[in-house]
């Protein structure tokens, strides 16, 4: 199958969903306006890249659902506003420490949470740690990939809120990708997305 990616046409997006480095780990680029145009169903994985306008998926959150109640998988990354579009998602925010790595020896504070995940065959606890825009307080059965300092999940997997799933994160790695600040976040888009084509779509990343 293949990996449909929201393209909200930012320069990050463009950065990120069309430039050489990544692109190939998309099959389909498409506006928010036109997902009714769209089979979701025919794509292993939807990709909402950070900083999507809620306002322009709200008003197809109904045929998300669809997608994730017939199986489908959503991967949505930081400050989309998740919960105005999917089911099940209960987000607090919290102020961005936009500076703390100028301090020596400093930590934010962000762990692994489920080292044995496929995932972190690509990624290490440095390659999640850039900022932390919130956390979430996610149903009960979900698997927590990545915690806050205070325990707090940032980044899950839920198989449990539809027959689908839904890959979430506060962490924006696309946003800053594409504004070239912090190199954290392009290691991380180094490493989740081939594991993204090779564990969501089946394809094994070249």
């Amino acid at each position: 199958m293949t990996i449909l990616a929201i393209h909200p046409g930012a320069y990050y997006h463009i950065e990120t969903l069309e430039t050489p480095r990544y692109a190939g780990y998309f099959d389909k680029l498409v506006r928010p306006e036109d997902l009714p145009s769209v089979d979701l169903a025919e794509h292993a994985v939807v990709f909402i890249p950070c900083r999507t306008p809620a306002d322009r998926l709200a008003p197809h959150a109904a045929q998300l659902r669809a997608y994730l109640d017939q199986g489908g998988t959503i991967v949505a990354t930081g400050e989309t506003s998740w919960e105005i579009f999917l089911p099940g998602i209960a987000f607090t925010p919290e102020p961005t420490n936009w500076w703390w790595w100028l301090t020596p020896g400093a930590d934010l504070g962000v762990r692994i949470a489920s080292p044995g995940h496929s995932l972190f065959e690509h990624l290490g606890e440095r390659d999640l740690a850039w900022h932390l825009h919130g956390w979430f307080d996610p149903p009960e059965g979900v698997e927590v990939l990545a915690v806050n300092g205070e325990g707090k999940p940032i980044f899950y997997v839920d198989e449990v809120t539809t027959p689908g799933r839904m890959i979430i994160t506060s962490l924006d790695p696309c946003f800053h990708h594409g504004s070239h600040f912090m190199p954290a976040t392009t290691r991380f888009l180094d490493g989740f997305l081939p594991w993204m084509r090779e564990e969501l779509d089946g394809v094994k990343a070249k």
